[in-house]
């Protein structure tokens, strides 16, 4: 269903050895693997015909090489608001090593020691939801899975926390937008892959 209203187009970066693994990748800057350099070429032909007002990425290496490999390098911004989720203390972990050593661990409910906490992803969410609506104009992101899902949340107005409802594969795109006008921001499309 085609809007008339800006759309917003999240692109989760392709894989990586660590997002293969289930590792927390936040701040460590990690290459796409070639399945993810691969996946990151096919988004060339799932964003073609669609025209933007900016394109955004993540100052993150394997973010930007998507949005090269997707064709969209020349056009691209870097901001850093759009890094990944700091995990400190919990970088390179899988989430069941974690759970390990903190039972009951969650990570949008309990954030990371020597990182951030939900409401630090979500200050960061808001100064570019503040942005994306200040374009009005369609605008395409390239970044990470939780911070996108923050990102999500807090487009809707919902708290940082709930990011932990949405979920994001690898070289997925999804889709932000308006209803019936701009004071009703919703969820057009999710982990299209």
């Amino acid at each position: 269903m085609a809007s008339t209203f800006p759309e917003i187009y999240l692109v989760r970066h392709g894989e990586t050895e660590w997002s293969a693994l289930g590792k927390h990748t936040g701040r460590t800057d990690i290459s796409l693997t070639r399945a993810g350099e691969e996946a990151a070429r096919q988004l060339a032909g799932r964003l073609q015909g669609l025209s933007f007002a900016a394109v955004w990425s993540s100052p993150s290496q394997r973010a930007f090489d998507t949005c090269v490999l997707a064709g969209f390098g020349a056009e691209a911004l870097r901001k850093d608001d759009l890094a990944e989720w700091d995990y400190g203390a919990y970088e390179g972990l899988t989430t069941k090593e974690i759970m390990a050593q903190r039972h009951g661990w969650r990570l949008f409910r309990d954030g990371c020691p020597g990182g951030e906490q939900a409401s630090d992803a979500g200050a960061r969410a808001d100064r570019i939801v503040s942005h994306l609506r200040e374009v009005e104009a369609n605008v395409l992101v390239f970044s990470s899975a939780h911070f996108l899902r923050v990102l999500a949340a807090r487009w809707l107005g919902l708290p940082p926390e709930d990011g932990a409802c949405f979920v994001l594969a690898t070289a997925s795109i999804s889709v932000l937008g308006y209803e019936h006008d701009l004071s009703e921001p919703v969820v057009r499309r999710w982990n299209q892959r």
